[in-house]
């Protein structure tokens, strides 16, 4: 069997089309198709349904697919480990994080874990929540830096990686105030009122900023909102990543969740307003995730340190399970 024809899969697996897939693998679809039915008739089962106009998995296939993401993972692992035996790779960290987080949590942390980095040096690619699942599910990052919450829907099943709790945070609904505050913050007098106030009504649903579709926020805030009762009445408007919904909320385009992290100066100066009160808040953490395959002795002398320095109670947990 060729690894080519695993990597071929999951191309078309994640594509859901053999037209994408060939172009996004840089071949001819015939010849896609080619390699597809060799790893089949390896096999001795079909991977693929070919009825209908978009190409899905059949049992066999969604079975097949974790074990074809942890074959080509161990492989990259063995590989960079050979390297590293061999001294053809320097001591290199990779982590994936999502934009905010980049931005935010990522910079001072990793300077508080110098020591337990111990000269190796780090790599930072940072892309939304989807795009950094992905990383670590292809072995192309060590570690993944994201928000977290018991809901979130993810392909990171507790099975095979882990995570850990490195800090907490609150997802709060916010807006820009009725009016605007005066030069020295807070206006005088009667209590600032937020523009936009939870949960509007049926004939008024208030102008939503919603996450982009891959944002791991984004997916904590849609379910959080479907089993919210009652519920909220709500507009979608606008998609984008959290910095620039925050950007917009603070323009009075509209009302948005936000880590309390990166608003409480809006919020103690007056310029943003809570849109809601406490039960529309949403508990979430700031999580590091990782594979429980073996990684490189860098990679693992880091986690364990990282482990080791966390709270008691609060050192490991499982990742999220599949839904």
């Amino acid at each position: 069997m060729d690894l080519i024809w695993l990597e071929d899969f999951l191309a078309i697996a994640e594509e859901h089309g053999f037209s994408r897939a060939a172009a996004r693998r840089h071949v001819t679809q015939p010849a896609l198709s080619r390699r597809i039915r060799s790893l089949e008739e390896w096999l001795g089962t079909p991977l693929f349904e070919r009825s209908t106009h978009t190409v899905t998995l059949t049992a066999a296939g969604e079975s097949f697919r974790p074990v074809a993401e942890d074959v080509l993972r161990r492989v990259q692992v063995g590989r960079d480990e050979a390297l590293e035996v061999a001294r053809l790779k320097a001591e290199t960290i990779t982590f994936a994080a999502t934009h905010a987080l980049s931005q935010t949590f990522f910079p001072e942390w990793i300077r508080s874990t110098e020591s337990a980095r111990d000269g190796a040096a780090v790599q930072l690619v940072a892309s939304n929540f989807a795009g950094c699942e992905k990383l670590l599910l292809d072995a192309q990052a060590h570690f993944m830096l994201a928000h977290y919450h018991p809901s979130l829907v993810s392909r990171l099943d507790m099975d095979r990686f882990q995570r850990i709790e490195l800090a907490t945070d609150i997802l709060i609904p916010i807006s820009a105030p009725a009016t605007r505050p005066g030069r020295g913050g807070r206006s005088s007098g009667k209590k600032a009122q937020p523009r936009y106030a939870l949960p509007g009504a049926s004939g008024a649903p208030l102008p939503y900023l919603a996450y982009h579709p891959g944002s791991g926020v984004g997916r904590l805030v849609t379910s959080f909102l479907a089993a919210k009762d009652p519920s909220a009445w709500l507009a979608p408007g606008f998609a984008a990543p959290v910095m620039l919904l925050i950007d917009m909320a603070r323009e009075g385009r509209g009302v948005t969740w936000a880590p309390m992290s990166l608003v409480r100066a809006d919020l103690d100066s007056g310029r943003l307003l809570r849109a809601g009160g406490p039960d529309w808040d949403i508990p979430i953490s700031v999580s590091l995730f990782r594979t429980r395959a073996r990684m490189t002795r860098a990679a693992e002398n880091f986690w364990n340190a990282v482990r080791k320095s966390r709270p008691a109670g609060k050192s490991t947990a499982s990742a999220s399970r599949t839904k």
